[in-house]
């Protein structure tokens, strides 16, 4: 009789590697310098957005440029890491939209300075103001009147009449 095969535990893609970790985070990401280059799932995993979305933001701010090597491999400079990081909190925290941040960027690029963040909307605490006196007895006797028209109408279709 011949034994089972052994359980697979490396990948064919990562010697020592596992399947399950090819999809995980990116381990080395975290110990990095902050000068040091990042790969496009580095950077993703760091901003919490899928590698397509990073393509597609260099598609659309041509101020993202990562270094491409053989085979289309991306590396991210330092300073397109923190505008990548921008990009992010402006789409995602501020609630800009592609637009906007376009507009951002050039003008930023123009010499202008890009707003600083908005600060988030403080929900009011303050009552409401005291409604006029004047205005609420003018509504009271609107009020009472329908309410004398209703009944009205009502004691007519139970006396049979039409109204």
């Amino acid at each position: 009789m011949n034994a089972p095969p052994p359980p697979a535990t490396g990948d064919a893609r990562r010697p020592g590697g596992d399947a399950a970790g090819a999809a995980g985070p990116v381990a080395g990401a975290a110990s990095k310098s902050t000068d040091a280059f990042r790969t496009i799932g580095e950077l993703s995993a760091e901003l919490g957005v899928a590698a397509h979305v990073l393509r597609y933001w260099e598609t659309r701010f041509p101020q993202l440029r990562p270094l491409q090597r053989a085979g289309n491999r991306r590396y991210y400079r330092a300073a397109d890491a923190a505008l990548a990081r921008r990009i992010h909190d402006w789409l995602t925290n501020q609630g800009y939209t592609v637009k906007g941040v376009q507009a951002l960027l050039t003008r930023e690029a123009e010499g202008g300075a890009a707003p600083a963040p908005a600060p988030a909307p403080v929900p009011s605490q303050a009552t409401p103001p005291a409604p006029d006196a004047a205005l609420l007895a003018a509504l009271s006797a609107v009020r009472d009147a329908l309410h004398e028209a209703l009944d009205a109408d009502a004691a007519a279709d139970a006396n049979g009449h039409e109204t």
